[in-house]
């Protein structure tokens, strides 16, 4: 979207006085709003609708808001995601960071939060997706803003974060990048959760670089990982 769009969100959650607060509230920001009562409405909606952003209730009838999450990246891999859930347990949340969801956010909480966490939300996904940087890593070719990673062994797409991640990486090449600075520059948090959920993204962006010997991310124990790349 561009900076004059007006932003649009999905809503999708069950509770139909829950959702109806949400709704005016985020109206009343001048956010085009469209909600949904369960999963599999919601998708219908999404499919529908430009949307720019999704907020999901993780416990919905016919569709869980996991599942919706992972239907809504099969169309659009990189639309910002937030869970709203009641639960606390460290599976959901960890379930959600790894889904590649942009934040979590545990009922009950206020308006101002939620306005505040879209705001946030939406500043770290406008700032990654303009940035517009081309590296070369051995064998690949990676064009963070299409988020591609080229090379004779194919072409292999790449979502948001794990093109936010490699990038932070490649201006940190065969330095070490902290744990602490790719956490607040990508997820703009640092907590348990989401550092389970960088640990995902990081065995992923390996698994794609594995083709070049060349090239590799090493952990530095306790302090974070560094992208190593032989000239």
């Amino acid at each position: 979207m561009t900076n004059t769009e007006q932003l649009s969100i999905l809503l999708v959650e069950d509770d139909p006085n829950l959702r109806l607060i949400l709704q005016d509230f985020l109206e009343l920001m001048q956010y085009k709003t469209h909600t949904a009562s369960d999963g599999l409405a919601g998708l219908a909606v999404f499919r529908n609708h430009t949307i720019h952003l999704c907020i999901l209730d993780v416990m919905l009838p016919k569709m869980d808001g996991f599942a919706l999450a992972q239907e809504i990246r099969k169309h659009s891999p990189n639309i910002p995601i937030i869970f709203l859930t009641a639960k606390s347990q460290k599976e959901d949340r960890l379930m959600g960071f790894q889904l590649g969801c942009d934040d979590y956010i545990t009922k009950p909480f206020s308006t101002d939060e939620l306005h505040l966490r879209i705001k946030a939300v939406m500043r770290r996904c406008i700032k990654q997706l303009q940035e517009d940087e081309k590296f070369q890593l051995g064998k690949f070719r990676f064009d963070s803003k299409n988020l591609l990673l080229h090379s004779d062994f194919g072409d292999q797409k790449l979502t948001r974060k794990e093109a936010a991640l490699l990038k932070l990486l490649c201006t940190h090449k065969n330095q070490v990048l902290t744990r602490d600075e790719a956490l607040h520059s990508i997820w703009g948090d640092n907590d348990y959760f989401i550092g389970r959920s960088m640990d995902v993204f990081i065995v992923k962006l390996r698994k794609y670089l594995r083709e070049d010997p060349d090239v590799s991310i090493t952990n530095v124990h306790g302090v974070g990982f560094k992208l190593e790349v032989k000239d």
